[in-house]
């Protein structure tokens, strides 16, 4: 198997990408325990890699605020900054974007993505020296695993998947009240239709009658966690959370509830029990384990062009998730 000093990882967004790719981390620093492991991104997601003990060093670019501010000068700033990394053995794309590959040209002429019938953008293969065959529509945890084990030689399977450390090192959160069964509700999403009717979240915290915990974003969803908890005697409201703050809340309780979003996959990166709901987007986005449970509704996806326009989330029964939910803290509890 070839050594490799110094790796460079590109994933520049968004949340749930980040912690699904980030599990690749153990298993690079497991098969070369002595390489430098270096990770691009973009700002916002950069405090959750900052300080992991396996990343040695994160840089930070700023596409979104350049493509919302069509800034020449920060685009040339960027560029500059990227062509001014020191060399890496190996520079790994795990997004397959265009953009991305391009930023990973930047940075190195030993690139690895993504085949052109393995990635959403087929461009971006251009821009690699070497690739990966793995169909788009494989597990994107498993897609994630496979594209880094083959870019390095070494062999990573679903056991050790499935018996993988906590992904990132955080503290427990300390307003989490350790005496009380804690469930998170994460209610918001990128768009409406992945989200399950707050009505329904308000009958779910009154059935299952434990320490409901309402997490929020922004304003628009504070105002549907507050209405939420004013409706049921079981929920509270989450405060204003950082990221790595979210992450340490989540690693605290003992289940997570929510839509196919970013700090709902944070429960199964930190191996806590949860329950991911589906609608317009399919679980083929988080990897399922005993303890990690997809509830998908009845409608067909397209993965290749979601239909922004299905709500089917709707359907899926209070009676499923209840059961799921008793039988996980059942469990953990």
């Amino acid at each position: 198997m070839k050594k490799y000093k110094k790796i460079a990882i590109v994933r520049l967004s968004a949340l749930g990408d980040i912690i699904n790719s980030a599990i690749v981390l153990q298993f690079i620093h497991r098969a070369f325990p002595e390489a430098s492991i270096e990770w691009v991104t973009e700002e916002v997601f950069s405090p959750l890699l900052k300080h992991h003990p396996l990343v040695d060093a994160v840089h930070i670019i700023n596409l979104k605020k350049i493509k919302k501010e069509k800034n020449f000068f920060l685009l040339k700033e960027n560029i500059l900054y990227l062509k001014s990394l020191k060399e890496f053995d190996i520079v790994i794309d795990m997004q397959g974007l265009l953009k991305s590959a391009i930023v990973s040209r930047l940075i190195g002429k030993n690139t690895h993505g993504f085949d052109k019938n393995s990635s959403r953008e087929a461009l971006s293969s251009f821009f690699y020296k070497t690739t990966s065959t793995i169909e788009y529509e494989q597990n994107i945890v498993k897609r994630n695993c496979f594209l880094v084990s083959d870019a390095l030689g070494f062999r990573l399977d679903d056991e050790m998947i499935l018996n993988k450390e906590p992904i990132f090192k955080v503290e427990k959160a300390s307003f989490v009240d350790a005496k009380k069964t804690n469930i998170a509700f994460v209610i918001g999403a990128s768009w409406e239709s992945k989200k399950y009717p707050k009505e329904q979240v308000i009958k779910l915290c009154n059935e299952l009658k434990e320490n409901a915990i309402i997490v929020w974003g922004d304003e628009y969803e504070k105002k549907d966690a507050e209405f939420i908890c004013s409706a049921s005697p079981y929920a509270t409201l989450a405060p204003k959370l950082s990221l790595v703050e979210l992450l340490s809340f989540i690693s605290s309780v003992d289940l997570v509830i929510g839509n196919d979003t970013g700090p709902t996959h944070m429960a199964w990166s930190q191996n806590i029990a949860s329950i991911t709901l589906f609608g317009p987007t399919t679980s083929r986005m988080i990897y399922e384990t005993p303890i990690n449970i997809a509830l998908k509704s009845s409608s067909k996806v397209d993965i290749m062009k979601i239909d922004k326009n299905d709500f089917s989330i709707k359907d899926i029964s209070l009676e499923q998730i209840i059961k799921n939910a008793k039988e996980l803290l059942r469990h953990g509890v």
